[in-house]
């Protein structure tokens, strides 16, 4: 029998109790666009990273409207090498629509926070829940195998989410706003630190008396074979980095030549150049004449 929503819940929020992190965007005097910035910023992107661009980002953009009327390039520096540079636009295209439609003050309802650029269903629950403190089904990676593995018995979620894990979810959340807020950050917690993917530390856990997957003998991952891991280097994304951070780094437009010298394959590095011109990433500033090359540079 898999433990009940009140079993599982109260050891794990005795544990995040003491154990929980202490993150800036945490903090008792936290904003809703503070919070907004660190879902999008840990989208994929380690705490450990985040952590410090988060800081010198919410200094330099406190709110909304200082985002919103930012250089595009300027952002995109200080974006720096937190991965998938499109998600700084999104943030920065967020912002300018909290500005026009709502005063510039983040929404708390789902429905308009699902509304803005960049913001889908789990950002939209976890913004309701830390920023707001309000009842919502925050159901990130790490909760899902927290989930599937004290309630469900398996090593790993599926590779998709289901309707039948969000049933899941809603029914071990509790009921009242605040309680709710703290077990969906507790949660989370319990996923990142102790009931990881490669190594769970099942000695440390405070639910391993009722966990359904160890108590069946921690059965491998019945969709490992479904699984497949996307390696980094060769691929276009580590060019399109590539490109990123020279244009970054750069104090003026660089030449078409310079470009070149990032990769050595010339079809694919223009393709991903292309694919950066298309995603809005990359500037490219036409020659002035018909013997000089073309220039490139972060979007002004």
């Amino acid at each position: 029998m898999p433990p009940s929503p009140a079993e599982l819940r109260e050891p794990i929020l005795d544990w995040f109790d003491v154990h929980a992190r202490d993150l800036p965007w945490r903090a008792p005097d936290r904003n809703p666009w503070g919070v907004l910035v660190s879902e999008v910023m840990l989208q994929q992107t380690p705490v450990a990273r985040v952590e410090p661009a988060w800081r010198a980002w919410m200094s330099r953009w406190p709110l909304p409207r200082d985002l919103a009327d930012a250089p595009t390039g300027d952002v995109l520096r200080a974006w720096d090498r937190l991965g998938y540079p499109r998600r700084a636009l999104r943030l920065q295209e967020c912002a300018r629509v909290v500005v026009e439609r709502h005063g510039g003050v983040v929404p708390s309802s789902e429905p308009e926070l699902m509304a803005l650029p960049g913001v889908g269903s789990y950002t939209a629950a976890a913004v309701r829940a830390f920023a707001f403190g309000r009842r919502s089904v925050v159901l990130d990676t790490n909760v899902r195998r927290v989930l599937a593995r004290s309630a469900e018995g398996v090593a790993l979620p599926g590779p998709t989410q289901s309707a039948a894990e969000v049933r899941l979810a809603d029914a071990y959340a509790p009921a009242d706003d605040a309680t709710a807020a703290r077990w969906a950050a507790a949660s989370m917690e319990l996923g990142a630190l102790v009931c990881t993917a490669r190594a769970p530390r099942c000695d440390t856990c405070p639910v391993v008396d009722l966990c359904a997957w160890y108590a069946a003998g921690r059965p491998a991952d019945e969709h490992a074979a479904r699984r497949r891991t996307q390696g980094f280097v060769g691929t276009d994304r580590q060019v399109r980095g590539r490109v990123m951070a020279l244009l970054r780094e750069a104090i003026g437009p660089v030449p078409a030549q310079a470009v070149a010298a990032v990769w050595p394959d010339a079809i694919q590095l223009t393709r991903c150049l292309e694919s950066l011109l298309t995603d809005g990433l990359v500037a490219k500033i036409p020659p002035l004449s018909d013997d000089a090359e073309p220039t490139y540079c972060l979007p002004h």
